[in-house]
């Protein structure tokens, strides 16, 4: 069957730009499965993206569907004809219903018997002929929240559809896309070339467009031309360009043809804080900043045009034209915020609702302020200035600057705290209490912020499923999972020798009585368990390992983790396995056995009569007396390396052994033995869920 290459593209209006990476991806996924729904086979599906279009090249596609066999089943045979050999009513319904005789009909035998059945060939049809309503499909399956519609028409799209271009390598494919001839030409640039531009053969199309048109169609191609632009214009002044990449993304959406031009403003400016200038640069103009080699800002950014302008420096002073009022607004904001101190903005905190069944924003200031207080001693700061950071921590919320840049809070509320002269420790704490933000964000370094962080959260958590509003499916408004996380990685990486349980009722006390259901603490706990499963998943740490320590019943995090971190070592050793297969008989054992026979206490040693039960009952003894020191210095490492040591006493019991001896008393006594074996173990964790 022939091959060629296939070249669908769709052009708009501008698309957004956070999103034109998705739809992207979305619609190439949508004209993939649209493929293999037809049986049309293709070699690879490469895709472009730019501010106009959306559009793929299917490289080595089929020219034609395949035929496709048909398979009908029937009736079976045993119920197809009667005692006579004659066709049944059930036999003549099926094969009518085929639109054949009997005769025509074939037979399949299966495992469960025979069945008659009817084969047809359905013709493929021309590629060509099913590319529009393939088309169609993909786009209608976009990620699209809200879709508009443009002049009189009726189709609807995340932006107005110009044109559609359709090419089987270099035929043209007559159809209608979203209300849209198809045709064989393209757009170039809005302004280097707005005239059609004619593309003779599908796989030339980001060859054509970047030579006639003024447009790179690919969206990574494009991505790495500015960061290559961007990064060389920097440092041939000498200068270092600061590239977030969610923002080198988002340029990338914004322009088909990008040119770097470096520009400047008003070095007064620099003595706003770093932040709100990068801030501003970054969120609201797209621009890149720029510091010197010691990672000082400088009074320089880089914009990235989506021309090759005759006239640059014209296109440089627009840029620094409009930067200038936004600097401008901020060293406003900046100058009237300073006029009092941090700590004059808490009345307004009144007034701000946090939650309406919780309160306000100065009530949950004060109950973390509380919990904040109790943590004091375990973080080794001083209660006051954890107090005194909590009643700040929000304060930040009620300036000018935060206003206006909500993304900045916490970093303004260190700036003014420094400028009202508190506490070097509390003044970190008001950026730290934030931390960490994101996944794989850095934790909380000074004292204060560790408290406050944990409080916080801890209230947020407390107070929001208190009230009924857990998080459900991919529902989290208050981000709560990502509290969690933020906790649990509080806990454990700082660390902190706290337990969980405990902390979430400290905060729970906080609350009003009765406001939060009865439940509530156990709810969180769990909830944040399961958070804790996600947190080894994601380093890659074994499920069952996971498992074996958290059915422990210990709720200390930074315990669990030196517990998961020893499970992890055992497994590698030589009798790691041996010893988790007689756990879990053990488990199994003493889940089956007869309730009055588990009765407290060790095994009598007056009951032990076989060498091995005798031998293992004096290793356990003697191995408890080693293994105590160590439980107490939570040494969990060195306690499975020594119970290590019991694995061949363990095999010889069992196989030498009846532990559910026909004598009662000896019955018991076996049983006792195991528990105490059991109990060893579960020191350290249940290794009898390891696989």
């Amino acid at each position: 069957m022939s091959t060629t290459d296939l070249l669908i593209e769709i052009g708009t209006e501008e698309l957004p730009p956070i999103a034109l990476p998705v739809l992207s991806r979305a619609f190439t996924e949508g004209v993939r499965d649209q493929l293999k729904t037809h049986g049309i086979g293709f070699e690879t599906v490469e895709s472009f993206a730019a501010p106009r279009r959306l559009a793929l090249l299917v490289k080595g596609i089929q020219t034609r569907q395949p035929d496709q066999e048909n398979v009908r089943r029937g009736p079976a045979v045993q119920a197809a004809f009667d005692a006579e050999g004659q066709p049944t009513k059930a036999l003549l319904g099926f094969a009518r219903s085929c639109g054949v005789e009997v005769e025509a009909l074939g037979r399949e035998e299966t495992d469960k018997g025979s069945w008659l059945v009817h084969r047809s060939i359905t013709p493929g049809r021309e590629t060509a002929q099913l590319v529009p309503d393939m088309t169609e499909a993909a786009l209608a399956g976009l990620p699209i929240p809200k879709r508009m519609r443009w002049g009189d028409r009726s189709e609807e799209f995340v932006r107005p559809v110009h044109w559609v271009c359709l090419l089987l390598g270099t035929e043209s494919i007559a159809g209608t896309v979203m209300g849209l001839p198809t045709e064989t030409r393209t757009r170039g640039h809005r302004f280097h070339h707005p005239a059609p531009i004619a593309i003779g053969q599908a796989s030339d199309y980001a060859a054509t467009l970047r030579e006639q048109g003024r447009v790179e169609p690919s969206f990574e191609l494009r991505r790495e031309r500015i960061r290559e632009q961007v990064m060389s214009l920097a440092a041939s002044n000498r200068l270092r360009a600061r590239i977030d990449p969610e923002l080198l993304d988002e340029v990338t959406a914004l322009v088909e043809w990008p040119q770097a031009l470096l520009c400047k403003f008003d070095e007064r400016f620099l003595e706003i804080p770093p932040e709100v200038l990068i801030e501003t640069m970054q969120s609201n103009q797209k621009y890149f900043p720029v510091e010197d080699m010691n990672g000082a800002l400088q009074a320089r950014f880089i914009a990235v045009a989506n021309i090759e302008s005759h006239d640059p420096d014209q296109v440089r002073a627009g840029n620094e034209r409009v930067i200038r009022p936004r600097f401008s607004d901020a060293a406003f904001f900046w100058s009237q915020d300073l006029k009092q101190p941090l700590e004059a903005f808490a009345p307004r905190l009144e007034t701000v609702v946090f939650q309406d069944k919780l309160g306000t924003q100065a009530a949950k200031c004060a109950r973390v302020a509380r919990l904040g207080r109790e943590l004091a001693q375990a973080i080794g700061v001083d209660p006051a200035l954890v107090e005194r950071a909590a009643a700040l921590s929000k304060c930040d919320l009620m300036t000018a600057m935060v206003f206006e840049f909500p993304g900045l809070q916490g970093t303004m509320g260190r700036y003014y705290a420094e400028r009202s002269g508190e506490d070097a420790c509390v003044s970190a704490a008001m950026e730290d209490q934030y931390r960490p933000r994101f996944a794989g964000d850095e934790l909380p370094t000074s004292p204060c912020g560790r408290a406050l962080a944990l409080a916080d959260r801890l209230d947020t958590l407390v107070g929001i499923f208190g009230i009924g509003l857990r998080p459900t499916g991919t529902k989290d408004p208050y981000a709560l999972r990502r509290a969690s996380i933020a906790v649990l990685r509080l806990l454990i990486e700082t660390p902190l020798d706290l337990d969980l349980r405990d902390l979430l009722e400290r905060a729970a006390a906080g609350f009003p009585a009765g406001l939060l259901a009865e439940d509530t603490v156990e709810a969180v706990l769990g909830y944040m368990l399961e958070r804790l499963r996600g947190y080894y998943s994601d380093r890659v740490v074994a499920v069952d390992t996971v498992e074996s320590v958290i059915h422990t019943g210990v709720t200390n995090p930074w315990d669990l983790d030196r517990r998961i971190v020893a499970v992890t070592q055992f497994r590698r050793l030589p009798a790691a396995d041996a010893l988790a297969a007689a756990n879990k008989r053990i488990r199994n054992i003493l889940l089956k056995a007869d309730p009055a026979d588990l009765t407290e206490g060790g095994p009598n040693p007056a009951l032990l009569v076989e060498v091995p039960e005798q031998r293992l009952a004096e290793r356990i003894a003697e191995l408890e007396t080693r293994v105590e020191p160590l439980a107490r210095a939570r040494d969990y490492v060195a306690i499975l390396e020594t119970l290590a040591e019991l694995r061949e006493d363990v095999d010889a019991f069992f196989d030498e052994v009846m532990v559910m001896a026909d004598d009662p008393a000896t019955r018991r006594n076996r049983l006792q033995l195991l528990r105490s074996l059991s109990a060893l173990f579960l020191r350290v964790a249940d290794i009898s869920r390891l696989q």
